[in-house]
């Protein structure tokens, strides 16, 4: 038997909702492959901020340290800032544990129509890898003058050769392991510093992979080969910002962000890595019992893998394909009726 210890931040939201099934699925699944899960679960959250003026305590990353791996919920309320509830817990929590890659799987399922006609079941099969720590999302800068006509705010892109190295070295790894596509995006037309720098570290690092073929995109083009042919790539990497923007676009793609997972990994697992669904808090159908369970279970079955459990990982995205190719149980963001407890249900029968 192996033992993991799993820190659960459910959070704001449907992240209470989701985490439940997420782990029944693992408990279930790691029953059969011999694995066993121990569990501790935190409060820290939006509605914590509100109770004691902050997401997570002062020694909040001391309290996670020992822990496998993190599997997170959604983050998010109307009562406090997204910038507040964002920096006060998420990114610590990347940035603290060195979670430099952002793993982004999408993929166009059977049963699950995706609003673009030419991306047909089993033809989209591409992972974003994002840089998670630094670029675009730093915390340089400031603002002067508040309220006043010469107001301005400053928000400096910091672009190292070490962060950008450690990413490509992991995308282009992952390439190999895949297809051997490996496409980069870019903006070294506009953005005359950082981005002609990531595209010479791109160059640099690709030719240490001759087994991968790669091409360089301007985001804006990208963005529109996304929606245009969304199965020409295989593995895309890019920076914290475009990164982000593009891992949603193509999980609207794929037909629904309610299943969308994500992976924050620390490839070296010096710290905890975490794992979370991407669609958010979404507090207009909170307490309601529809929630998606699909997007967390997903993450979870990523979480398997990093933590060395492949096969039991592929149990778990092989019963979410037989769940939308064979059945029509379905929650009401995927054009069903179904309940989050009976897609749990459904899922668990057939894993």
């Amino acid at each position: 038997m192996t033992n993991h210890r799993i820190a659960l931040i459910p959070g704001d939201g449907i992240g209470t909702e989701v985490i439940p099934p997420a782990r029944r699925v693992l408990d279930a699944v790691g029953r059969r492959h011999g694995i066993a899960f121990a569990y501790t679960s935190f409060d820290w959250s939006c509605e914590r901020h509100v109770r004691e003026g902050a997401m997570m305590p002062a020694d909040g990353l001391d309290r996670l340290r020992g822990f496998d791996a993190i599997l997170l919920g959604a983050v998010g309320s109307p009562e406090v800032p997204d910038h507040v509830s964002l920096w006060g817990l998420l990114i610590p929590i990347r940035r603290g544990f060195r979670q430099y890659v952002n793993l982004r799987p999408i993929r166009v399922f059977e049963g699950l129509d995706s609003p673009l006609r030419t991306a047909a079941p089993d033809t989209v099969d591409l992972v974003v890898v994002r840089e998670n720590v630094e670029g675009e999302y730093s915390e340089i800068g400031g603002r002067l003058n508040r309220g006043f006509p010469d107001e301005i705010a400053v928000q400096e892109s910091v672009f190292t050769r070490a962060g950008v190295t450690r990413v490509l070295d992991h995308a282009f790894a992952l390439a190999a392991r895949r297809g051997g596509r490996l496409t980069s995006a870019t903006k070294s037309n506009g953005v005359v510093h950082t981005m002609p720098f990531w595209d010479e570290l791109v160059a640099e690092r690709g030719a240490l992979h001759p087994e991968v073929v790669w091409e360089r995109e301007h985001i804006d083009a990208l963005a529109a080969k996304f929606v245009l042919d969304p199965a020409r790539f295989d593995v895309v990497v890019a920076s914290n910002l475009f990164g982000d923007v593009l891992s949603d676009l193509a999980a609207a793609i794929a037909g629904s962000i309610g299943i969308a997972p994500s992976a924050s990994l620390n490839p070296e697992r010096e710290f905890p890595s975490m794992f979370e669904p991407v669609h958010g808090s979404a507090p207009d159908i909170a307490g309601r019992g529809v929630a998606n369970p699909l997007g967390a279970i997903w993450s979870a079955a990523l979480m398997l893998d990093h933590l060395g459990h492949p096969d039991a990982a592929r149990d778990v995205t092989d019963a979410i394909a037989a769940l939308l190719a064979k059945t029509d149980v379905r929650t009401p963001d995927l054009g069903g009726s179904a309940t989050t407890a009976e897609v749990t249900d459904r899922l668990l029968d057939l894993l």
